[in-house]
């Protein structure tokens, strides 16, 4: 355990009552909390850990491990385990006794502790872990609350390593303190004393690797962040939102859009459609320089696509004046669109064609001769006459395909890592040095953002960079084709066919001279598609001449690289000009240094490929995580041999490297918090010879994001340093913390001045509210706020409604969200009608968030016509439907409070015992005058309602006056009358019955 982790638990031991600690990301909380769990002894009572994730779970449970190895036989017995909200709960109250270490989620505890099914003197103290969540109505706070009062000996310590969520709103720090009754703050940085002293012992061997970008992809990312720095001018003009946060280096982060949203959410409704999709916008430009630095070529190409189809009729930053750049070159990084001559189809910005020839002789005459390369779109008609060409030239796709380069690099790096390694071992042999390393520590760790870049690793690696960028071209190409197949299919058939198949392998020829953008965009698709019908010709003959040959798995590598080798120029002129392509398959990559004379870097690319094919050989081993690769067992004699590889995601947030132990650390994707975890490693293991190496993009915003990451940690801990300076926490005589002082604490009703009226001055006892809230409510912050209130709070589990305030009154709640969902499923009818049936005065309770806007549209956009979508018009009928349904809405969960406190005057305490057989089904079958489902025949009552002359205020009536609809079937006029309240309902009623039925034919 190092140094500072000793001093941090020292720290907290020190003060009873417990504390809050904020450290940097990457730091080892799970150590820390396995060190409180080491010392913490049975004797003491039990140690209740919330709010920890799966992933913090197994990491403070192999820590654990981990210190006790060496000093307990049986250390599984000292483990902490799960408490299951499926576990009874007399099975609940004999583990809180326990004396151990238990995980339990907050729902769980709180409803434990409201029943008392707790012991207050059997808890030693809480352990709450991200406590950057909390707040002064989370649960957490409400268990607190309730510990305080139960056992003042209890302890209370958050820990959290998101130092720059806890300074986000106003004195963050101090309210988390004040609602957890602590006041204790801990702050440790990256920067502290002893922080840096230990990390900084025997550091690892760090090597910066800047890979520069490709052209295409620079000009991807300065488009991106033009765009991105003119919608955020555009927003700055609005006067609604904190200029000083409005900076692209902010706009990089992910808690950027939650930042801008959480300013505008209070006048959301104020808002024009403009505003409000430019904080849309926002997101999605962050997205794409994420993914620039992070995904292949046509993958990116692949994610404009669908951005194209799914916010280009809405989106704001497509019509940016540089947002063009962005798919230009994204195409120009997979694909070019060439006439079969040689001529090159380009869209221009101004809605002009602009067209280049490949630099040749003839084409360099031929153009002199026709006045130039480019032609003007004011002149076009003109030259067009002197420049006419062949109409029945076709169409040729010319792949690009280009790779990322990091990929080259990391197999590079790879390769000298192993030559390194093998020479070290000749070394180590010829001075006869014993190897005492372990099992695992020629392992390579890599580290990318996600699992997909992970497996796209995996298969450069196993295979090659270019057959990887073949194989997700050519799902490209299929996924166009199923989009065209499946459009096509949904569309009419023409009885007039236009007369030619592009997924045939063929594009209509003519003359691309006097095409318009739009021709030209209709021309690439087209040519896309043909690339896919070529690309699944040549799949299926692969397959048939693999039948025919020996069927084994070594001829399969081959033929799958003789048909890439034949798809490597897809054109698309004719069905009968494949097969002169058939005889030119092997000429094809001379053909594409060629052409692509002018572009020196996609020449360099293709050389790349080449040089890489050569080099390496295809496998059919097949790989999960680990790989490592021989050149013994490769096809290609010049293959060079790489290091076992392990994967690892960031995303799985998971401490890993106790467990490989890797000597060699090549992170592919910097993150500030994994290179903490790295500094860490090494200073627990400072004999390990660690080399870290990281793959920078140069002058990208990957090395902006990392370092303005440090920045904002930084200055996250100066504001949390001032605020601790000026710290303001209530403490009685004892030392211990007051708690927040709730502004809307229940008072008297009664004038103060009116009790001296009384005898002695005495004032008359109140009696408690009580409220019996469903357990599922407590995934909310309403009960904690009803608690504040003074009300008591029952948990059981209801089977109709959320709340009961009174033998009469049954609340369903539902937020704005929860709202739009029920009414899509359905589930809000079903929830209504049996409120209906068992309670007298059901109420729907619509809560709207405090920070947002307390309307669910503006006034401008209601209509005053019944639309299925309109969430005022669904309202509206669902109230038609119940007549006796109240609605009630609420602003905040305070105003919640505020209207059950209200709606509770003068009304009776509801029975528990009551509320919880209301609607449950029983096993005795129908009770008298009791409230359960057998008591009702919802059947027959709704049969009845739907009968002719009854209606909502005399059905019950005939439910009374009759057993059942037999005997209702026999009543007369006059009785009818009598209980229907009239004589016209009830003759219609026995006119409907007595009617006579048709007869069959």
């Amino acid at each position: 355990m190092l140094p500072f982790l000793e001093q941090i638990v020292a720290d907290l031991l020190e003060d009873p009552n417990g504390g809050v600690v904020v450290l940097s990301s990457g730091l080892p909380i799970h150590s820390l909390v396995a060190s409180l769990l080491l010392l913490h002894h049975p004797s003491q009572g039990s140690l209740l850990i919330l709010s920890a994730s799966d992933s913090q779970k197994s990491s403070i449970s192999r820590s654990l491990l981990r210190l006790l190895q060496n000093d307990n036989p049986n250390p599984n017995s000292i483990l902490p385990t799960d408490i299951p909200g499926d576990v009874l709960s007399h099975h609940r109250t004999a583990l809180y006794a326990n004396g151990a270490s238990y995980f339990v989620t907050p729902r769980i505890l709180i409803a434990d502790l409201l029943t008392s099914r707790v012991p207050p003197s059997s808890i030693a103290g809480i352990l709450i872990l991200n406590a950057h969540r909390l707040t002064d109505t989370s649960t957490e706070a409400f268990i607190a609350r309730i510990l305080r009062s139960l056992s003042r000996n209890a302890y209370v310590r958050a820990l959290t390593d998101r130092p720059h969520a806890m300074v986000s709103g106003f004195s963050k720090a101090e309210r988390i303190m004040k609602c957890l009754y602590v006041r204790r703050l801990h702050l440790w940085p990256r920067f502290h004393v002893l922080v840096s002293g230990d990390l900084e012992q025997s550091p690892p061997e760090v090597v910066d690797i800047r890979v520069p970008m490709t052209p295409a992809m620079r000009g991807i990312q300065q488009a991106v962040l033009e765009t991105m720095d003119a919608c955020l001018k555009e927003l700055r003009r609005t006067n609604k939102v904190d200029v000083e946060d409005l900076t692209v280096e902010n706009g990089l982060f992910k808690s950027f859009d939650e930042v801008v949203r959480r300013q505008l959410d209070p006048i959301w409704h104020t808002l024009g459609k403009k505003t409000k999709q430019l904080v849309s916008d926002l997101r999605t430009l962050r997205k794409l320089l994420d993914y620039l630095v992070r995904y292949d070529a046509v993958t990116y190409l692949k994610y404009l696509d669908t951005l194209r189809v799914s916010e280009g009729v809405r989106s704001i930053w497509i019509f940016a004046e540089s947002s063009y750049k962005i798919f230009e070159l994204a195409k120009k990084r997979v694909y070019q669109v060439l006439r079969a001559d040689g001529v090159r189809i380009i869209a221009g910005k101004k809605n002009n064609v602009v067209k280049r020839k490949r630099v040749n002789e003839n084409s360099l005459i031929k153009d002199m001769e026709n006045g130039g390369l480019q032609l003007e779109n004011s002149s076009l008609s003109n030259k067009m006459d002197n420049a006419k060409m062949e109409a029945n030239v076709g169409i040729v796709l010319e792949e690009v395909l280009e790779e990322a380069p990091k990929w080259k690099v990391l197999r590079e790096l790879l390769e000298e890592i192993e030559v390194e390694r093998r020479k070290e071992d000749s070394l180590k042999k010829e001075q006869k040095f014993a190897d005492d390393g372990g099992d695992n520590n020629d392992i390579v760790l890599v580290v990318c953002k996600d699992d997909r870049s992970c497996l796209q690793l995996e298969d450069c690696i196993i295979k090659n960079s270019h057959q990887v960028m073949r194989q997700e071209w050519e799902k490209y190409l299929f996924g166009k084709a199923e989009l065209h197949s499946l459009q096509k299919r949904n569309k009419k058939r023409s009885q007039d066919p236009k007369g030619y198949g592009v997924l045939d392998g063929a594009v209509a020829s003519g003359s691309c001279e006097n095409s318009d953008p739009s021709t030209i965009s209709k021309l690439e698709n087209d040519a896309l598609l043909a690339a896919a019908s070529e690309i699944s010709h040549l799949a299926k003959e692969e397959i048939a001449v693999r039948d025919e040959s020996q069927p084994f798995a070594g001829r399969r590598g081959s033929a799958k690289r003789r048909g890439r080798g034949r798809s490597q120029k897809a054109t698309i002129k004719a069905r009968d000009s494949r097969n002169n392509r058939k005889k030119s398959a092997d000429k094809d990559q001379t053909v594409n240094a060629s052409s692509e004379a002018t572009e020196p870097e996609a020449q360099t690319a293709v050389q790349e490929n080449d040089l890489i094919d050569s080099c390496i050989g295809d496998t059919d081993k097949s790989f999960l995580q680990r790989h490592s690769h021989d050149s013994g067992g490769s096809e290609s004699s010049d293959a060079r041999p790489i290091p076992p590889v392990q994967f690892y995601a960031l995303e799985k947030d998971e401490h890993i490297f106790d467990i490989w132990k890797p000597s060699v650390i090549i992170v592919f994707h910097p993150d500030m918090t994994f290179v903490r975890e790295i500094e860490v490693y090494k200073a627990e293991n400072p004999s390990v010879n660690l080399k870290v190496y990281f793959i920078f993009y140069d002058n990208s915003t990957e090395v902006q994001k990392f370092e303005a990451s440090i920045r904002r940690e930084n200055g996250a801990f100066e504001s949390l340093i001032r605020q601790k300076s000026l710290l303001m926490i209530p403490v009685d005589q004892d030392g211990r913390c007051i708690g927040p002082t709730a502004l809307c604490e229940p008072s008297s009703v009664v004038p103060q001045n009116s009790l001296t009226r009384k005898a002695g001055g005495r004032k008359t006892m109140e009696k408690e509210m009580q409220v019996i809230v469903d357990m599922r409510e407590f995934m909310s912050s309403l009960p904690n706020v009803l608690h504040q209130k003074g009300m008591k709070i029952i948990p059981v589990t209801l089977e109709v409604g959320d709340y009961v305030l009174s033998p009469f009154i049954c609340v369903e709640r539902k937020s704005v969200g929860d709202l739009y969902q029920s009414f899509a499923s359905g589930r809000l009818y079903h929830q209504v009608e049996t409120m209906i049936r068992y309670y007298k005065i059901p109420v729907l309770l619509i809560e709207f968030s405090q920070d947002r806007s307390f309307s669910f549209q503006s006034s401008s956009d209601l209509g005053d016509d019944v639309s299925p979508t309109s969430i005022i018009s669904k309202l509206s009928l669902l109230v038609l439907h119940f007549p006796r349904l109240r609605l009630v809405w609420s602003r905040s969960v305070h105003a919640t409070a505020e209207i059950f406190a209200s709606l509770k005057a003068n009304q009776d305490e509801p029975d528990e015992n009551k509320a919880i057989r209301v609607g449950v089904p029983s096993e005795d079958g129908t009770v008298e005058d009791d409230v359960r489902a057998e008591n009702y025949n919802t059947v027959a009552i709704e049969f009845l309602r739907r009968l002719p002359g009854v209606t909502d205020s005399n059905y019950r009536a005939l439910m009374d006056g009759c057993k059942s609809l037999a005997e209702l079937a026999l009543l007369p006029v006059e009785r009818l009358a009598e209980l229907m309240g009239g004589q016209k309902p009830a003759k219609m009623f026995r006119e409907f019955l007595d009617a006579k039925c048709p007869t069959m034919p």
